[in-house]
């Protein structure tokens, strides 16, 4: 996905022009990088409106949206977003770094991972989906970065994973992360029910015990616990009641 955004050059920097900016309503930004082989430009001090700029960050690309960077007062590029730096209360972008991007060189760039389907391990069996790592290493040209890599679960059992190994690759683009990382798999979890302790047996064997006072509210019921343990925690406790 492309798009386009609109900056104006700064001829002036530093912390007091960035505030006077963020109080304009503009967000200070910086554009480095070469656009073709052989070229070394320094790095631009532009300003943005946010609203579009926020827009580009809230749509399906995100981050890896190509912008055609027109700079009023400046030079046009196609550029990635680099960095964006939010202030830790409004969560709203402080600063952003552009970088420019040549069109036929490859780059790596960080994609989504989306789970497509649903697992049989999970519907028929009662099994947990464990989505591991949610995004995928890719190296490929700036027009052919994709939105998302889908990644089908239908498919998996109990026990059952998907490895960047699995995920076919694309011819517009290969995945670069460790072959072995695991993105999702399907676990089950072991669930204990533990029973609280009958009431004591008062008096000689064979005697039937008095009725407790029931509380305030109604008749005392049997509590059923359901938590989940691991086997060593199992063993342990039905070692404590063997004594």
């Amino acid at each position: 996905m492309e798009s386009i955004l609109e900056a104006v050059k700064r001829n002036t920097k530093g912390k007091n022009e960035a505030r006077r900016l963020r109080v304009a309503g503009k967000i200070p930004a910086i554009v480095y990088g070469a656009q073709k082989a052989g070229d070394q430009p320094a790095p631009e001090s532009v300003a943005v409106d946010p609203k579009p700029f926020l827009r580009i960050l809230h749509s399906a690309s995100g981050l890896n949206t190509l912008i055609t960077l027109k700079v009023q007062g400046g030079t046009d590029s196609t550029v990635l977003v680099r960095q964006v730096q939010l202030d830790p209360v409004s969560n709203h972008p402080l600063h952003a770094d552009f970088y420019r991007v040549n069109m036929d060189r490859q780059i790596r760039v960080t994609v989504p991972v989306v789970l497509r389907g649903e697992s049989r391990g999970v519907k028929q069996d009662g099994g947990v989906l464990d989505f591991v790592h949610r995004e995928i290493e890719v190296e490929t040209l700036p027009a052919n970065i994709p939105d998302s890599i889908e990644v089908d679960i239908t498919d998996l059992g109990i026990g059952d994973a998907i490895h960047v190994r699995d995920v076919a690759a694309s011819a517009a683009w290969l995945p670069v992360s460790d072959p072995d990382m695991m993105l999702v798999h399907i676990v089950t979890i072991k669930v204990v029910e533990e029973v609280a302790p009958a009431a004591a047996v008062a008096g000689a064997e064979g005697a039937v015990a008095a009725p407790a006072a029931a509380p305030a509210g109604g008749a005392a019921e049997p509590e059923v616990i359901k938590k989940g343990k691991t086997d060593k925690e199992g063993d342990a406790k039905a070692d404590d009641k063997k004594k």
